[in-house]
């Protein structure tokens, strides 16, 4: 009997373990073979150059300089995208009826290509656009919205918030559902007004579902890349060249894929660990509220 359930597990769990080996353990493995060698995938010279590719890394101020823009993503992107999934969730949560119409129209961006939606921000955004003409005709401001360094950072992460705010909205809609009405009735009759419901009965009740959409829009914030090949190119100055960003120039642009799978590699080592220390940190605040 032991033994038959023994083959039914493997049975089961066998197309997984080969879909793993094939699309993640073989291209780490040779992404790891090609960052020792200086190979740019077409010629037929191919010569290792050992760990200078990852020394290379730590000494380029290019790399540095992604380095800090994608924390500045995550740190600009992340409470974007709280506040926007927040008040989606809210405001569907308090609809009297069609909430599920509603989460679906928030829901479509998220479903949209960042291809197209970068290219129609674009357009709005542009010198002849509808926003840039009123405000200049207005009241005669004349913004550069993609060519500021500060504007163009804030440009591409609150349209990477909206365009997630209709996911990780519905997260939130869930948790809001599963909290109990009676306690904001109790509160209600303690003379808690609304503010203090929120702060102190809906965030802390909230904390799971909180807990997944920060996960996600950290993992999205390190991921960037579509939205700003399109709307800046990494520019200006490479205010928004993201390690993402960078690893496409240096593999396809500059041809040294070599160097770019060091990037690479680097980048998702120090990924992973900025993901598992801000985990630990959010977990802690779960724990002030009693939540394990």
């Amino acid at each position: 009997m032991k033994r038959m359930n023994n083959k039914l597990g493997w049975l089961f769990t066998g197309p997984y373990l080969i879909f793993t080996i094939i699309f993640f353990l073989l291209p780490l493995l040779w992404s790891f073979w090609l960052a020792l060698t200086n190979w740019n995938l077409i010629s037929p010279d191919i010569k290792f150059v050992g760990l200078s590719n990852f020394v290379a890394t730590f000494t380029s101020p290019k790399i540095h300089q992604a380095f800090w823009v994608t924390y500045k993503f995550l740190i600009v992107f992340v409470p974007l995208a709280m506040i926007l999934s927040m008040l989606v969730a809210i405001l569907v949560n308090r609809l009297p009826k069609f909430k599920g119409l509603f989460m679906v129209a928030f829901f479509l961006p998220y479903l949209s290509s960042g291809v197209v939606t970068s290219l129609i921000v674009k357009g709005i955004l542009s010198y002849n656009g509808p926003i840039s003409t009123w405000l200049r005709n207005s009241f005669g401001l004349d913004i550069d919205w993609l060519g500021s360094p500060t504007s163009a950072l804030i440009v591409v992460s609150l349209m990477i918030a909206w365009k997630m705010s209709g996911y990780y909205g519905l997260i939130l809609v869930s948790g809001l559902n599963s909290i109990n009405t009676e306690i904001y009735e109790a509160a209600a009759l303690d003379g808690v007004n609304n503010w203090q419901k929120f702060w102190k009965i809906t965030i802390p009740m909230l904390y799971p579902s909180l807990y997944t959409v920060l996960i996600l829009a950290i993992g999205v914030s390190f991921g960037i890349f579509t939205e700003v090949y399109q709307l800046t190119g990494g520019g200006p100055n490479g205010a928004t060249n993201t390690w993402q960003m960078e690893i496409y120039n240096q593999a396809f642009v500059n041809l040294k894929s070599g160097y770019a799978s060091a990037v690479a590699l680097i980048a998702a080592v120090i990924t992973f660990l900025s993901i598992g220390v801000l985990r630990n940190l959010i977990e802690k605040w779960g724990h002030h509220y009693g939540w394990n």
